[in-house]
């Protein structure tokens, strides 16, 4: 009895044991496949935000096209104003001399009439130069601030294309490792199977036992009390010889 009970406290310990390594590598399990989850999430996020950034790229890009044009034109029409109005400016010095050198009033006149009109060509020129120029420098700034923004956009989709290999390796083995688990906690539940089942048949074999012990000590008690009975029947036999003396 002794070596049966030992059998059935090793046997549940083991079983605890054996739970817990299963229960281990069920919690191991969960957790890469939570790590998975997350990397996958991550990747299809990283992947969608990539392809949201390149669209903003394309559109920034369309915008600097369009800006660097207007950069271009304006450039083009301040240099064109410029040349004239050095040109202006010759033909004022001309009409200025015209004037000085002029034979009639009415030469002097008109040369007079010629070089206001010159003056406020000139002037004309030079403020539309001045605002051409300032909205070179706003559209200029405004260049400045895309190319910023194409190049942070750029460098951004840089990194999160360089942190695809690392979501991808890290899906990887969390799903071969899941697999190397999951062959695990199949091998650790069939050894628990094994053992519960060894237990039950010791367990039972124990309780048979301890029930035919018990059994055992009970019917001693009834062979005491079945012999008691004949010596009743040897009283009844001593009155036949009470007769007899009368």
């Amino acid at each position: 009895m002794t070596s049966l009970e030992k059998t059935v406290i090793e046997l549940r310990q083991k079983k605890k044991e054996a739970t817990k390594l299963k229960q281990n590598a069920e919690d191991q399990l969960k957790q890469l496949q939570s790590a998975e989850k997350r990397s996958a999430t991550g990747l299809k996020k990283m992947i969608k935000q990539i392809e949201s950034e390149k669209e903003d790229v394309t559109d920034v890009s369309e915008n600097l096209t369009r800006k660097n044009a207007q950069v271009e034109s304006i450039q083009r029409l301040v240099t064109n104003a410029e040349e004239r109005v050095n040109a202006e400016k010759e033909v004022l010095e001309q009409t200025e001399q015209e004037i000085e050198f002029a034979e009639t009033p009415e030469e002097k006149q008109n040369a007079e009439a010629r070089l206001r009109s010159l003056n406020d060509h000139i002037q004309e020129l030079i403020s539309e130069i001045k605002s051409r120029q300032k909205t070179l420098k706003k559209i200029t700034g405004e260049v400045s601030t895309f190319d910023d923004i194409k190049s942070k956009i750029a460098t951004q989709i840089k990194k999160q294309t360089q942190s695809k290999p690392s979501f991808r390796s890290t899906i990887t083995t969390s799903h071969q490792t899941a697999a190397k688990v999951v062959k695990e906690i199949e091998k650790r539940t069939k050894a628990e199977e094994r053992i519960t089942k060894t237990l039950d048949n010791a367990s039972l074999k124990l309780k048979e036992y301890l029930a035919k012990k018990t059994a055992a000590k009970r019917k001693p008690a009834k062979k005491t009390a079945a012999k008691r009975k004949p010596a009743k029947k040897t009283a009844a036999k001593r009155k036949p010889a009470k007769k007899t003396r009368r």
